[in-house]
C-alpha cells in the first residue's frame, strides 16, 4: 500500500476533542501547523507536521484547513422536474403547504431509470465538490410500488444511507382515500422497499392536508421498525404538532425540521439527547422566506444537534453543506464550531454511524479541505467554493486536490 503524507495543513480540525496534544476549544481537537497520513482510504497517522513519520509521497496542501467530510443526512435527491416557479412564487408571498410535491412525482413517474441515475449523479458529484463525503438519499417522489422501489434501488447505487419515504405525501390517486393509501404504504410498498433502505421516514404535519397526521404516522413507523428498519421523522415544519414526540416515544435517531417547537417538545428532545437528534434544515427556511429554528435554545437546552441541506426541488435545491453552516451561524445562533460539528459528528449520529465526522486514525479517509487557513472561513466566505471534498484514496486528480495544492 502507498501512502501518502498531506502536510502544509494550517489547521486541521479533528472532532475529537479527546485526542492527546489537540486544542479543546471548542471541542474541535484543533491541531495547527498538522499533517495527515492516509493510506488505503484510511488515516494512518496524524499531528503536528513537525512530527509526521516518513511516506511514500508528500502533497503539500500550502496552508489550508482540513475538516472531516460533511454528513448531509437529510435529501432528496431521486427527482425529475423543475419547480422553480414555486420559488418564485414564495418569494412573493405564497406559503408553502406541501402541495408541490405532486409536481415532482408526476415528472419522476415519467423519467426513465437512466435518466433519474444520472441526475442523481450529477447532484451527488455536486455535493462532493463542496465538501460532503457521506449522504442519505430518500425516496419519495414515486409513490406507487414500482416506482418507489425503483427510487431506493437508485438511491442505492450512491450511498449505504437509503430510507424509504413512501409515507411523503398522499398521491393525487389517493385523495379520497387516505386509508387505502396507508395501507399501501405498510403493506405491498413497504414489503418491497424493506431490501433496499436501511430507513423508513415520513412526513408527520398534521396542519397539511398533503401529509400525514399523527396516528397515521405512527402506524407508518411501527410497520417499518417491524419490518427491521430505523426510523426517521420529518416533524414540526408547518407547524406544532406530534412528530418531536412520536420520534422520541419510538426512539427515531432523528426528527427533521423542528421548526415549531413547544417547551415540552424541546424538553422531550433533551432527555432522548442519547439516542434521537434533532436535525436542522436551515436552507428550507431561506427557500421558503419561513422563521428559522431556535438552535441556540435547543444547544443551551442540551439537544443534540445536526445540520443537513434537505436537497429537493420544491423547499430547498441547494447542495451545499457550506451554505447550511453559514446560514446555521447567521439564523440560528449557533457560533461557527458549534455550526461545523452540527454538520459532522452531530449529522454522522442523526444516522447512528460512529465511523464518520471525525478524523481519526484507523477511520475513513473523509476528509475536506478548504482553500482557507481556518474552518471559520466556512462562515466568514459565504456562498464562495472554498470546500471540496480529498479524494484521498486515489489522490491522482480525481478530485480538486490538484488545483489545492497537490
Amino acid at each position: 500500500m502507498t501512502s501518502t503524507l498531506l502536510t502544509g495543513v494550517a489547521e486541521l480540525a479533528t472532532l475529537d476533542p479527546d485526542l492527546d496534544g489537540v486544542d479543546r476549544t471548542d471541542g474541535l481537537g484543533l491541531v495547527r501547523d498538522a499533517a495527515v497520513v492516509v493510506s488505503d482510504g484510511q488515516v494512518q497517522w496524524l499531528g503536528p507536521a513537525a512530527t509526521a513519520p516518513a511516506s511514500d509521497r508528500k502533497v503539500d496542501l500550502g496552508g489550508r484547513a482540513l475538516v472531516p467530510a460533511f454528513v448531509d443526512s437529510h435529501t432528496h435527491l431521486v427527482f425529475a422536474g423543475d419547480r422553480a416557479a414555486e420559488f418564485a412564487a414564495r418569494m412573493t408571498g405564497t406559503a408553502y403547504d406541501g402541495g408541490g410535491i405532486a409536481n415532482t412525482v408526476t415528472a419522476t413517474r415519467e423519467a426513465t431509470d437512466d435518466e433519474l441515475r444520472s441526475l442523481v449523479a450529477g447532484r451527488v458529484a455536486e455535493m462532493h465538490a463542496q465538501g460532503t463525503g457521506t449522504v442519505e438519499i430518500k425516496s419519495g417522489y414515486g409513490l406507487t410500488v414500482a416506482d418507489e422501489v425503483r427510487a431506493l434501488r437508485i438511491a442505492a447505487e450512491f450511498t449505504d444511507e437509503v430510507t424509504f419515504l413512501g409515507g411523503h405525501v398522499i398521491p393525487a390517486e389517493f385523495a379520497d382515500r387516505r386509508a387505502d393509501y396507508v395501507e399501501l404504504v405498510t403493506g405491498p410498498m413497504l414489503d418491497t422497499a424493506r431490501e433496499s433502505a436501511r430507513w423508513i421516514d415520513v412526513f408527520c404535519e398534521p396542519a397539511s392536508a398533503h401529509a400525514f397526521t399523527g396516528e397515521e404516522s405512527r402506524h407508518i413507523l411501527e410497520a417499518g421498525r417491524d419490518a427491521g428498519l430505523l426510523l426517521r421523522v420529518h416533524g414540526n415544519q408547518l407547524g406544532q404538532g406530534p412528530g418531536v414526540q412520536l420520534a422520541v416515544e419510538l426512539g427515531a435517531a432523528s426528527v427533521d425540521h423542528c421548526t415549531h417547537l413547544a417547551g415540552t417538545d424541546v424538553d422531550a428532545l433533551a432527555a432522548a439527547r442519547e439516542t434521537t437528534t434533532a436535525t436542522l434544515l436551515p436552507g428550507v427556511e431561506f427557500s421558503t422566506r419561513s422563521r428559522y429554528p431556535d438552535a441556540r435554545a435547543l444547544i443551551d437546552a442540551g439537544v443534540s444537534l445536526a445540520l443537513a441541506t434537505d436537497c429537493n426541488p420544491g423547499t430547498c435545491y441547494s447542495s451545499s453543506m457550506p451554505f447550511v453552516i453559514a446560514l446555521a451561524v447567521r439564523e440560528m445562533g449557533m457560533t461557527p464550531a458549534e455550526a461545523l460539528r452540527a454538520a459532522t459528528v452531530g449529522a454522522a449520529t442523526s444516522l447512528r454511524r460512529n465511523d464518520l465526522g471525525r478524523v481519526k486514525v484507523g477511520g475513513p479517509a473523509l476528509l475536506t479541505v478548504l482553500d482557507a487557513p481556518s474552518y471559520l472561513h466556512l462562515c466568514y466566505r459565504p456562498g464562495v467554493p472554498i470546500a471540496a471534498l480529498l479524494n484521498s484514496s486515489r489522490l491522482d486528480g480525481t478530485s480538486r486536490l490538484d488545483q489545492l495544492g497537490g
